[in-house]
């Protein structure tokens, strides 16, 4: 009984350290370093105002088909040149294509709801370049009055487009700080035209003028004209005469309106600093027989307040 007791406490001696050593283990380094969750990145909110700068390429087609047409009535109505010839239509120059770079500056204001953005803005582009074209001909045919009339017309036209300005709806769907978008509305420009036409209108009884050419003997009739400068008309001979030549011209600075078409794409840098790529199509109502549209393409930068 003696040497049981002597062997549980020797047992109960050894094991009691080594409990307290156990208790006193430090297994923090079993879980590694501390958990640091992500940053939460900011949201862009696009409601707001902003305005910025822009600048690109723009490039002009313009028509100048009916630019004349005024001019010419103008001096022929009421005339077989008119009645019989078609005269007013009778000059069709060829368009022209300008392009140049183009600057200016925007402003608008966003608002958004959930990833939907919408908008209205402004914009003003100064452009300044010009494109003319001409065209000449000349018909000759006996006219509802018996007359050999004959018609000759050189005409040349010009367009400047200086400058133009849009207000566009703009609807966009956000990315984050990226958003697409596409624009639609209203332009208005101004375009200085200049146009001018040389116009002979000239003839003669053709009738008369051949049983002239076929007399053997006897005096020659007169010959009615119109159209020929004085002194240099012959009697016998009216193809011998020089037309009179009338120039006619306009020139003015015109206010036109059209519409406007886009889309592009907005990056926000921060929250309140934005880039943009961005298309625009604008094409202008007729004036004056002229015709415009314009395609630009073009960087913009802007602050959001």
């Amino acid at each position: 009984m003696r040497k049981t007791s002597r062997a549980l406490l020797a047992a109960l001696c050894l094991a009691g350290p080594t409990t307290a050593r156990a208790a006193d283990l430090d297994y923090d380094f079993l879980r590694g370093p501390d958990y640091d969750p992500p940053v939460a990145v900011t949201a862009i909110d696009w409601s707001g105002v902003y305005v910025g700068g822009h600048g690109g390429y723009s490039s002009a087609a313009l028509g100048f088909q009916r630019s004349y047409q005024p001019l010419i009535i103008q001096q022929t109505h009421n005339s077989t040149a008119e009645s019989d010839f078609g005269a007013s239509n009778l000059l069709t120059s060829k368009p022209r294509r300008v392009g140049d770079v183009s600057f200016g500056g925007y402003a608008g204001y966003n608002v958004q709801f959930d990833d939907v953005v919408l908008g209205i803005e402004v914009d003003y582009t100064s452009f300044g370049r010009s494109g003319s074209s001409s065209d000449g001909i000349s018909r000759f045919k006996t006219n509802s009055l018996g007359y050999l009339e004959t018609v000759s017309l050189n005409g040349a036209s010009s367009t400047k487009i200086n400058d133009f300005g849009t207000i566009r709806a703009r609807a966009g769907y956000a990315f984050g700080n990226l958003l697409p978008y596409v624009t639609g509305g209203f332009a208005i420009g101004r375009a200085r035209i200049a146009d001018g036409v040389f116009i002979e209108d000239s003839g003669y009884n053709a009738t008369t003028y051949n049983a002239n050419q076929a007399l053997t003997v006897g005096k020659p009739a007169y010959v009615e004209n119109f159209g020929y400068r004085a002194g240099t008309f012959s009697q016998t001979d009216p193809t011998t005469g020089v037309p009179y030549s009338t120039y006619v011209s306009k020139s003015k600075t015109k206010t036109v309106g059209g519409v406007a078409l886009g889309g592009g794409l907005e990056y926000a840098i921060t929250p309140s600093i934005l880039l943009r790529a961005e298309y625009q199509y604008v094409l202008f109502n007729d004036f004056d027989g002229h015709r415009a549209n314009l395609n630009t393409v073009r960087g913009g930068a802007a602050v959001k307040f």
